[in-house]
C-alpha cells in the first residue's frame, strides 16, 4: 500500500511512518523542521504547510493519507489574541485542506482512507482551550462533510485523542506530579502513549475496515464519556 503521511518528522506523524514501514508498505512522509531522511519503501520531503504551494512528488496512487501537524495553545479566552487563533487555523485547518487538495487525485485513484486527528476538548468543554478546540472543530465539521461528498469512493475520519505522551504535549507532562494528575483525571488512570493512537490510524487506514466513515473516533481512556 501507498501512505502519505503529512508531519512524519516527531510524535505520533513519526511512529506512524514508521510502523507502516515496518509492515513493508510505501511511505511517503512530510516533516517541517526534523530531518527524515529517504531510505528504503520511504520517501521524505521538506514541507512547510503553511506555503501557498503544496509541491510534493507523490505516487499515481495514493491508498491513504494522515495529516498530523497540530499545536496546543492553551491559554484564557482574554489573553489569547486574533492572531492565536489564525495561527491555529493556518496549521490545523488550512494546511490539511491544501495538503489533501494536493492529494486527491491519487486518494481517488487509490479509493484511500482519510484520517485527521482533533481532539477530546472538541466534544467535551475543557478551560482555556477554546484556541484548539475552534481549530479542531472545524477539522471534526469537514471529516463529516468531506465522508459524505466523497462517499463511497473515499473513506474519511478523524480521532480525537485526549492528552498522549508526545513532544507536543512535553510542557503539560514534565513532571511525574503532572503526569500523575493528568493520569488521575481519566476512567482508565492514565495518559495515552503514541501506540495508542497509530494503532487506531492503522485501524481506520486499513481497508478491511471498509465500512466506517464519517466518524470521530475518541481514543481517550473514557474522559469524554465516563464519571467514575
Amino acid at each position: 500500500m501507498n501512505y502519505l503521511v503529512i508531519g512524519a518528522g516527531s510524535g505520533i506523524g513519526q511512529a506512524l511512518k514508521d510502523s507502516l514501514l515496518e509492515k513493508g508498505h510505501q511511505v511517503w512522509a512530510t516533516y517541517n523542521q526534523s530531518f527524515i531522511s529517504s531510505v528504503e519503501n520511504l520517501t521524505s520531503f521538506q514541507l512547510d504547510v503553511s506555503s501557498s504551494e503544496i509541491n510534493v512528488d507523490l505516487p499515481e496512487v495514493l491508498d491513504g493519507f494522515v495529516y498530523c501537524p497540530g499545536a496546543i495553545n492553551l491559554a484564557p479566552f482574554h489573553r489569547l489574541k486574533s492572531e492565536d487563533f489564525l495561527k491555529d487555523y493556518e496549521l490545523q485547518v488550512l494546511g490539511a485542506i491544501k495538503t489533501l487538495q494536493h492529494a486527491l487525485p491519487a486518494l481517488k485513484k487509490g479509493k484511500g482512507s482519510i484520517v485527521f486527528f482533533s481532539t477530546v476538548a472538541v466534544g467535551t468543554g475543557f478551560n482555556y482551550h477554546s484556541c484548539v478546540s475552534s481549530s479542531k472543530g472545524a477539522i471534526e465539521g469537514l471529516t463529516r462533510s468531506l465522508a459524505a461528498e466523497f462517499a463511497p469512493n473515499l473513506r474519511v475520519n478523524c480521532i480525537a485523542p485526549s492528552l498522549v505522551d508526545t513532544p507536543l504535549a512535553e510542557k503539560f507532562i514534565n513532571s511525574e506530579a503532572k503526569k500523575e494528575a493528568n493520569a488521575k483525571r481519566h476512567p482508565l488512570n492514565r495518559i495515552g502513549i503514541i501506540s495508542d493512537i497509530v494503532q487506531g490510524t492503522e485501524f481506520l487506514l486499513n481497508k478491511e475496515n471498509s465500512w466506517i466513515t464519517g466518524q470521530i473516533l475518541k481514543i481517550d481512556g473514557g474522559i469524554s464519556s465516563l464519571k467514575i
